[in-house]
């Protein structure tokens, strides 16, 4: 048996306009036909488009759709977020930018992904858009706050108190980078943080959603995916990857690509 021909990926950014500032995005297209509606990304909390990697161009191939990413305000190549991040950023990533990404990049349906926090983004915006969003894949979602998840965002802040990690996160977002550090550790590990939670929001999300999570996840138990497929109210497929921690996408790059791909084929 011969196996499918890889098609060529190519790439190309595009600025979104939104009142607050420009955002980055970055759309990868297969060369032939298309096979289904484009995947949009949301990144993690200290993610860009950058830090993507090589995962968007290998899943576009596998799935032989578009792949788009972009940076949110503050993050990246977008523009600075000029004021500290509100503590239901989450929520407010769906309704306040993403509608502008819709309208500007043609999204009128289409598959969220997010990775980490990301996810509780992708959630969101499933739930605001149903006719919009075909399908929701997290992966190492958070669903509340977690005393594991507050660990590992306490640690982390220690570790970036070398001034050489700090200038490793400039690498992708410049001088923002301290905004953004600033942004995941003292949200996360505010005290008025400590009610989030997805729970009144994942009933709400009705089209079908893969939840993927490292079996060692540093930021987050079981629980978290376990929650995530038990209240959503849709059909949900929850995946437990072996030998993960918090990033399978990176970790275990083509067992992830290859699950995405095996979900979304079956989706339309």
């Amino acid at each position: 048996m011969t196996s499918p021909e890889v098609p060529e990926i190519t790439s190309s950014d595009a600025w979104v306009n939104h009142p607050h500032g420009q955002l980055l995005t970055r759309t990868w297209t297969p060369a032939g036909a298309l096979s289904g509606v484009p995947i949009l990304l949301f990144h993690d909390s200290l993610g860009s488009v950058e830090l993507w990697r090589h995962f968007p161009a290998q899943l576009s191939a596998a799935t032989r759709r578009q792949v788009i990413a972009y940076d949110r305000l503050g993050f990246g190549q977008s523009d600075a977020y000029v004021q500290e991040l509100p503590l239901d950023f989450i929520a407010d990533e769906a309704r306040t930018y993403v509608p502008a990404l819709m309208e500007q990049l043609g999204l009128k349906r289409f598959i969220a992904l997010g990775h980490s926090v990301g996810g509780g983004i992708a959630v969101n915006v499933a739930a605001l858009y149903p006719q919009a969003v075909v399908a929701v894949i997290s992966e190492s979602a958070q669903a509340f706050v977690e005393d594991q998840t507050l660990s590992g965002v306490a640690e982390a802040r220690e570790q970036f108190r070398d001034e050489r990690q700090v200038a490793r996160l400039a690498k992708y977002h410049g001088d923002k980078a301290r905004w953004v550090l600033s942004a995941w550790t003292d949200t996360w590990l505010s005290p008025d943080f400590g009610t989030w939670t997805l729970k009144d929001v994942l009933p709400r999300v009705t089209c079908p959603l893969l939840v993927i999570h490292g079996v060692h996840d540093e930021y987050g138990s079981l629980r978290h995916p376990q929650m995530i497929g038990e209240l959503s109210g849709g059909p949900a497929q929850v995946e437990i990857i072996q030998e993960a921690y918090h990033v399978p996408h990176r970790e275990k790059l083509e067992v992830i690509v290859q699950m995405v791909a095996a979900f979304v084929a079956n989706l339309e």
